[in-house]
């Protein structure tokens, strides 16, 4: 950057994690409607409030799920903001929707499903990961846009975040569930300089809010921050 090159503007997109969903029969619920925050994911989404009270936030969206909804509402009242939807957040589609999944008592014990299992690198029992990453970042792109200079706040659902993440990051996108990092009301923050994403860093405000049987299985990937190069 030369004495004349103005300097790049720094915007800030955070990408969030609804948190924790009343679902007493365990089902996969997906994009369907009436799935709202339990107590606990209300507790939660008032944690991400707080962590986001200081931050310069201009700009607040979410996915159109009650769920995601619920979580954006306690950021968007402490910054006196509207809060907007955008369809491009929401869950990604998925056959299994409004079952219960698993081998033994499940989806999985009828043959005429398994069918849907035999690419998981598309993947083959829902939306292709591909489309997750165009309209995800389509999302972060209005965000940005919408937010310049400043501070926005999107919350949708861990496997949407964590592909278009991946994608950023240069990762293969089909992976081991096990591995995502991004557990229940996390931030995934995007950093931009002008229209380049520069970093991505990650949190995770309500940790010890989490169902510890929810970050048993998770393997987070070695370090909080990455930054890009120009």
């Amino acid at each position: 950057m030369t004495a004349n090159t103005p300097a790049p503007v720094r915007t800030v997109v955070h990408l969030v994690r609804h948190g924790e969903v009343h679902n007493p029969d365990g089902v996969l619920y997906g994009r369907r409607a009436g799935y709202h925050l339990s107590e606990l994911g209300r507790e939660m989404a008032d944690r991400v409030a707080e962590y986001l009270a200081g931050r310069d936030v201009t700009h607040v969206t979410a996915s159109p799920l009650e769920r995601a909804q619920e979580t954006a509402e306690p950021v968007a009242q402490s910054h006196g903001l509207p809060l907007g939807t955008d369809d491009r957040l929401i869950e990604a589609g998925n056959v299994f929707e409004g079952k219960t999944f698993g081998v033994g008592d499940g989806a999985l014990r009828r043959p005429g499903n398994w069918r849907h299992l035999t690419n998981p690198f598309r993947p083959s029992w829902g939306e292709p990961y591909i489309e997750q990453v165009v309209r995800m970042m389509g999302a972060l792109g209005s965000a940005r846009d919408a937010a310049v200079g400043h501070e926005a706040v999107l919350v949708s659902h861990q496997l949407p975040i964590w592909i278009v993440r991946s994608f950023i990051e240069r990762r293969r996108l089909w992976h081991d569930p096990r591995r995502r990092q991004c557990t229940l009301a996390s931030l995934t923050t995007f950093t931009y300089e002008d229209d380049r994403i520069v970093s991505v860093g990650y949190s995770e405000p309500a940790r010890d809010l989490v169902p510890p049987h929810l970050l048993a299985g998770a393997k987070p990937v070695k370090g909080k921050s990455k930054a890009f190069g120009a």
